[in-house]
């Protein structure tokens, strides 16, 4: 597969500005850095979703049940 020159790379770059104009270069830019340093973010980062299923995980502390039970209920009249 033959590598882009700096004389295809500047072709690109002209038909580009021409599609979407010099004003949204900057903007379409940034959502790309944006893109790029989520997906790595995301690649680095441990999943959150846990997919063990319910008769095999072990039971949460009783902690939040406590708060619950420790709270006001109010009524609207």
């Amino acid at each position: 597969m033959p590598t882009l020159g700096m004389g295809e790379l500047l072709v690109v770059l002209v038909i580009v500005m021409l599609v979407f104009g010099a004003s949204r270069l900057p903007q379409i830019g940034e959502g790309l850095g944006k893109a790029i340093r989520n997906l790595k973010r995301g690649l680095n980062t441990d999943d959150d979703i846990d997919v063990t299923p319910a008769d095999k995980q072990v039971a949460k502390s009783s902690s939040a049940k406590s708060v619950v039970e420790d709270a006001e209920v109010v009524n609207k009249n």
